[in-house]
């Protein structure tokens, strides 16, 4: 067989195991899910917390995991950043929002459970929410210029910030994501298929019963286009993406890359987040590249440089690197570069060695 027709073949057989034991049990509920956040969760009520003036625990807190509240992703992120800045944030709830919103989104935690086992996808979003907060932090005392200047500037502003009070019953929101994220719990589970299929049907009637009631035309539509919306701007990436992986294992096998990532070595979960830092990976696609073409799911690659890689990755890249500067100027780029390059490098080590096997 020519090298050509190979990678090609290669390239169809990745891309057609991925969409075979991941898009319905585990892409589409996750999208389903991503789209509510969207459409259900008001960005206001998450954003006026950012200030400087509000309680550490409460802003840092709330930047941490509105990652996951807001659906954000690698290409979103960035202007997100740069207008809640605009819009009065302190620098360290910003870079804390920054860091964990990537890394925290629902789609990528629940994709890399499912593909690279639930130990690394949860051992993701805790340290990608624990590190955002040091980092913040650190940031803070680094540049507390900053914030002496923001709250000079927005501190009126703030007191006038209020969220639109919700007209439904306070239970109707929160149930609605547990009838979502139990969908997807037992579609991904290993029950019998028939108890699955009779699970998530009444589940689904659950939540239609939910969105019938309580929920207006008008807003069942926007949950519709904010489905869409993540969708086409992601599927087709993922797609493409991971057919390319395949082609390029072709030449690439994963064995390549054993010598640099194989071991939970300090210098190998090093250099592992120093290239998720230099390497642009669309949301989701970091995913097959550690699983597929580093090797992880054959041995190839090791837990400590795989969490490094996760934890680099979505949240820093040298394109967004570029659009930081342009953001905050230099010395706070280069200062948040080694800070996120430093602490999942320490992650990751940390997770490699007293989690190993």
């Amino acid at each position: 067989m020519d090298p050509v027709t190979g990678s090609l073949l290669l390239g169809w057989t990745t891309l057609l195991d991925y969409l075979t034991q991941h898009v319905v049990t585990c892409l589409i509920p996750a999208f389903f899910i991503a789209g509510a956040i969207a459409a259900f969760i008001k960005k206001d009520a998450i954003l006026k917390y950012f200030s400087p003036e509000t309680k550490k625990t409460t802003s840092y807190g709330i930047a941490s995991v509105s990652g996951a509240v807001l659906a954000v992703c690698s290409c979103t992120i960035l202007p997100m950043f740069a207008g809640i800045l605009k819009k009065g944030s302190g620098l360290g709830p910003a870079i804390t929002f920054l860091y964990a919103g990537p890394a925290i989104n629902i789609l990528a935690i629940v994709y890399t459970a499912k593909v690279l086992g639930f130990d690394l996808g949860i051992a993701r979003a805790v340290a990608a929410v624990l590190l955002s907060i040091v980092i913040g932090l650190l940031m803070m005392k680094m540049f507390p210029q900053h914030d002496e200047e923001t709250k000079k500037t927005f501190g009126a502003a703030r007191k006038a910030a209020m969220a639109e009070e919700d007209t439904r019953p306070a239970w109707v929101i929160p149930a609605f994501f547990v009838f979502l994220i139990a969908i997807l719990l037992v579609g991904t589970s290993a029950l019998d298929v028939f108890y699955r299929l009779f699970m998530v049907y009444f589940l689904s009637m659950a939540v239609a019963f939910l969105l019938i009631y309580y929920f207006t035309r008008d807003e069942v539509t926007g949950w519709g286009y904010e489905i869409w919306d993540l969708t086409k701007k992601i599927f087709p990436i993922l797609v493409i993406g991971t057919f390319a992986l395949g082609v390029l294992a072709y030449f690439l096998p994963p064995e390549t890359f054993k010598p640099f990532f194989g071991d939970n070595s300090l210098p190998a979960t090093f250099l592992a987040a120093v290239v998720g830092a230099i390497l642009y990976m669309p949301t989701l696609l970091e995913v097959p590249i550690i699983g597929t073409t580093l090797g992880y799911l054959s041995g190839s690659m090791a837990k400590g440089p795989a969490l490094a890689l996760l934890l680099t990755g979505p949240s820093v890249s040298l394109p967004s690197l570029l659009v930081i500067y342009r953001i905050v100027g230099a010395k706070k780029t280069l200062a948040y570069a080694v800070l996120v390059i430093v602490f999942s490098t320490i992650a990751g080590f940390l997770f490699g060695n007293l989690l190993p096997g």
